[in-house]
């Protein structure tokens, strides 16, 4: 049964974690380190929440087929953006919370990131690669704006030239130009934004606290007048809801300076599935059929699908019309495909501060 709206919240909903058998309501004062309002945080509203994430590893590697990287850096775990469809809300139900509303506002921050980094990087283990920021949780949200730990991770990456690629669906990445800009005259860096919609209301019910699409549009522009490299990405696409816009999202991608553009399919795992129902039916209840008859048209009767190499763009013949539809716009746009290729030659292991090798 779908709650009444929370202002600022994709969902109301906190449904019961699938791995814990017992459900504990707890204090949250006594267990945040910081719980004061963040950006978008209504008065009336329940606040963004952040907790200590004591980890001694930031860089993570990655095996599956289906992704251009190996490794990445995720500041922050849960993500204040909200975006209703994020596959990476079931992680947080690892973390013994919810993939619903806990998602949005119960926020781990690894506030030593970019010192383990600078570490990681300098260990005689490390082979220069690239590295992807905002894997699976996004590196600009609001918090950022206050934290800057993402900004002092990508100074460390600057230091040591490590070719970094981040993806963002924030105007914030904008703010480091300054940082992004030499390694781009390296050829080491690169910025993917995420693009779902023009329209700002569905942007803001979809994606409550990310940048409106004109704000991302400007970000890109700024991006590319700095000589970084921009490729727009067209995700997730949602059959019935979204697709009729790739023509128009491309054409003011490349309008931005976008060099290239890539898509995803909706991907909508347990709990994913009821979250978005429920969403549907508070944001879009006349359209909910046929969405979700289209989304099953490309996952063979089913809401997701965990095959590698099809997972990402679906199967049948709904799946075909929407490549083929980004496939002719990107073409007419003058779009390349996805990322370009990031250098690694030109990495380097700097004397640190404190580095007992550099006194000989």
């Amino acid at each position: 049964m779908s709650r009444p709206d929370l202002p600022g919240r994709a969902t109301p909903l906190d449904p019961p974690n699938r791995f814990e058998p017992l459900h504990l309501d707890r204090d949250d004062a006594d267990l945040a380190f910081d719980e004061r309002p963040a950006d978008g945080d209504e008065p009336n509203g329940p606040p963004t929440l952040l907790y200590r994430d004591a980890t001694r590893s930031v860089l993570v590697s990655n095996d599956s087929p289906d992704v251009p990287f190996r490794w990445s850096v995720n500041p922050y775990r849960g993500c204040e953006h909200g975006c209703v469809y994020c596959y990476a809300r079931p992680s947080h139900e690892r973390l013994g919370w919810s993939a619903g509303l806990d998602f949005e506002r119960r926020i781990l921050v690894k506030e030593d990131a970019p010192e383990i980094l600078a570490r990681e990087l300098a260990h005689p283990r490390w082979s220069p690669d690239v590295v992807a920021f905002s894997g699976s949780t996004d590196c600009y949200q609001p918090i950022e704006r206050r934290l800057g730990i993402t900004r002092r991770c990508l100074e460390v990456m600057a230091e040591f030239r490590n070719p970094v690629a981040i993806v963002t669906k924030s105007a914030l990445v904008a703010r480091d130009v300054d940082v992004l800009a030499p390694l781009a005259e390296l050829g080491a860096a690169s910025v993917g934004v995420s693009l779902t919609t023009l329209d700002p209301a569905l942007a803001r019910r979809l994606e409550p606290r990310a940048s409106s699409p004109k704000r991302r549009l400007e970000a890109m522009a700024r991006l590319v007048a700095a000589g970084i490299p921009v490729h727009a990405m067209i995700s997730p696409v949602v059959p019935g809801l979204n697709d009729e816009e790739i023509p128009r999202l491309l054409a003011a991608a490349a309008e931005a300076g976008a060099s290239g553009a890539s898509w995803l399919l909706v991907r909508l795992a347990a709990p994913l599935d009821s979250l978005f129902d429920d969403w549907l039916l508070r944001n879009a209840p006349l359209r909910r059929d046929r969405v979700l008859a289209r989304i099953r048209g490309t996952r063979a009767g089913r809401m997701n699908d965990t095959v590698f190499g099809r997972r990402m763009r679906g199967e049948g013949e709904y799946a075909a019309q929407i490549a083929q539809l980004f496939d002719a716009s990107a073409r007419r746009c003058g779009l390349g495909r996805g990322q370009p290729d990031l250098e690694t030659r030109w990495f380097r292991r700097p004397a640190r501060a404190g580095d007992q090798l550099a006194l000989f």
